[in-house]
């Protein structure tokens, strides 16, 4: 099974109140397991709706540095997310950054995505990628 577990996490509000729309700055870092083995840094841009807001999707973009290994193969490599977030949990798709692999995972190219429930120890992830 591929998982991942945060570590830690840091948040802290750019601009908006409690109950009207927000806008944040988050700063993770993350333990890989399964066919990603290895720690990552995450920074995401997080929204928030405000009262009203009807449940629907939200939007946050993030940038992740995952150094370890791939399917054996070390090095390290940047994903962009788009992340989506409400009560029911978390999901996010995202794309290899094109020329971030290094060492034996230079040239990765490839995508993914996350899903997890909020409050969870651990979230799973796919990741289909080509060298």
């Amino acid at each position: 099974m591929n998982t991942f577990a945060m570590k830690n996490w840091e948040e802290s509000v750019v601009s908006g109140t409690e109950g009207a729309p927000r806008v944040a700055y988050a700063h993770a870092t993350l333990a890989y397991s399964g066919l990603i083995e290895g720690e990552s840094v995450l920074d995401y841009l997080l929204y928030y709706a405000g009262e009203g807001y009807d449940g629907g999707d939200t939007t946050s973009p993030g940038l992740e540095r995952i150094e370890g290994s791939v399917d054996g193969r070390k090095g390290s490599f940047v994903i962009k997310h788009d992340t989506g977030f409400d009560t029911q949990g978390i999901r996010s798709a995202f794309t290899v950054v094109e020329g971030s692999g290094t060492g034996e995972l230079a040239g990765i190219t490839g995508s993914g995505t996350t899903t997890g429930a909020l409050g969870e120890p651990t979230m799973s992830y796919t990741l289909d990628y080509s060298l």
